[in-house]
């Protein structure tokens, strides 16, 4: 039977490639390149889940990184549970097709409970007492121990926050490699994410960009040939690029001055309470849900984001996410930011009144996507020392906050999301033919493995 490493290169385009690129250059060459318009909204979970079932978001369900969850009035951002996916994954048709099919996922997200055979997914264990230790989860379980043993713990805080880095992505390399010596599925689906970290912190034309598009070139020349040596055949796809942004849009306070937000006080830190607003936004990225607990609201809110500075459009959510799963957890009115401009989950006026969780690397509380979370608080003036207090803290068992995050969305340079970006912003696919669009990857990776007489 053939095999596939397909490689999901966050942020990778062509504009990258032509600008930076010496070994993709080359090896391209021999294969077929294409870009396309990006899954919507051009984020991560949507698009892979676009890619792995060949569906919309109206059929999948997955409308953004995160959504409101109407039942239990709360947001919920990087869940990581695949039931959310619905729909037939590429393995399962595969695996319908051949039971001797098998499948590797590694690091592509809604990875836990996947019916894929070798999984390996980052997921951190909460004791009782508090504590937050970093570990993964596999499937097969026994498989965690086995490969820490060989290769170390996963470095999770270069995985995310102001320390994200080329150690995650070379460690999820090294992982591939790891299965394909021990298991050699068909399909091995891995995800190496680190040039996201430079592109969202100083967009696609900063100047430690090329530097960083050399080491994950490095690592994807060591992972491409060692796949190829062992006959299996590589593509390369990516879910987005990375425009340049200048301009944040704090959503939830433009709503809070129309009285349409709920503040609770809550220790003297002001929390939304998305239950009790009649308007609020699930910001992710360039694309923001909005969700009425009033519908006769509806009117009023659509005409205040036409007239908003830095919206490009708006969208009914029935309209675009359809009326089935899509349409459940998808905002009554989606909004699109303009080119340059990207929206924020900040809804306090008062920095002093933030949260406390807003300072910190805090993915799952905040109701929408914190790119902030890359960067280092400017204003603190010893940041190793904070940081070094903070772990002493939790080593003795006291209590503590990391709050080294800042409030100033200012900071950050590039995002994503958006529906119409230039050709070399552009997902890429680098393959056996051309991609046209998200749900063609699905298309390509179920001929590859279609007989030659078909």
């Amino acid at each position: 039977m053939k095999r596939l490493a397909m490689i999901d290169v966050v942020g990778l385009t062509s504009g990258l490639i032509a600008e930076h690129g010496t070994f993709l250059k080359e090896w391209s060459k021999s294969k077929t390149v294409s870009t396309f318009e990006p899954a919507f909204p051009a984020v991560t979970t949507t698009a892979q889940s676009t890619y792995l079932t060949g569906e919309l978001p109206s059929s999948h369900g997955i409308v953004g990184n995160g959504w409101y969850d109407r039942t239990d009035a709360e947001h919920k951002f990087w869940k990581q549970s695949n039931h959310l996916v619905h729909g037939e994954k590429v393995w399962e048709t595969l695996k319908r097709e051949n039971p001797d099919f098998t499948c590797a996922k590694l690091f592509w997200w809604y990875n836990m409970y996947s019916s894929a055979d070798y999984t390996i997914t980052p997921r951190p264990m909460y004791p009782a007492d508090g504590r937050k230790v970093f570990d993964v989860y596999t499937q097969p379980m026994a498989m965690r121990e086995e490969i820490k043993a060989d290769l170390g713990d996963f470095p999770f805080f270069t995985f995310w926050g102001p320390k994200a880095g080329l150690p995650s992505s070379q460690w999820i390399a090294n992982s591939a490699k790891w299965v394909e010596k021990k298991h050699s599925p068909n399909l091995n689906l891995v995800y190496l994410p680190h040039l996201d970290y430079i592109l969202q912190q100083e967009g696609p034309n900063g100047e430690n960009v090329g530097t960083e598009f050399q080491k994950i070139e490095e690592v994807l020349a060591e992972l491409i040939t060692f796949f190829e040596q062992r006959g299996v055949e590589v593509m390369l796809v990516s879910e987005y690029g990375i425009s340049e942004v200048d301009q944040p849009i704090h959503l939830n306070r433009l709503f809070r001055e129309q009285g349409w937000i709920t503040i609770k006080d809550e220790l003297g830190r002001e929390q939304i309470d998305l239950g009790a607003s009649k308007a609020f936004a699930i910001a992710d990225h360039q694309v923001a849900h909005i969700y009425l607990q009033d519908q006769d609201l509806k009117g009023e809110v659509r005409q205040l984001l036409e007239h908003t500075p830095g919206i490009e459009k708006v969208y009914d959510g029935d309209d675009e996410f359809g009326e089935g799963l899509g349409g459940e957890r998808a905002g009554d009115l989606i909004v699109e930011a303009e080119a340059g401009a990207w929206f924020t989950y900040y809804y306090w006026f008062d920095d002093a009144l933030a949260p406390d969780f807003a300072r910190c690397i805090d993915i799952h509380r905040k109701c929408g996507y914190d790119p902030a979370e890359l960067f280092l608080d400017p204003s603190l003036k010893f940041p190793p020392l904070k940081i070094a207090s903070f772990l002493l803290k939790k080593t003795l068992g006291f209590r503590a906050l990391m709050d080294v995050i800042p409030l100033d969305a200012n900071l950050v340079k590039g995002s994503h999301g958006r529906r119409n970006v230039p050709t070399e912003e552009q997902p890429l696919f680098i393959g056996s033919q051309k991609a046209r669009s998200a749900t063609d990857v699905h298309r390509i990776i179920l001929e590859h493995f279609k007989p030659s007489s078909q």
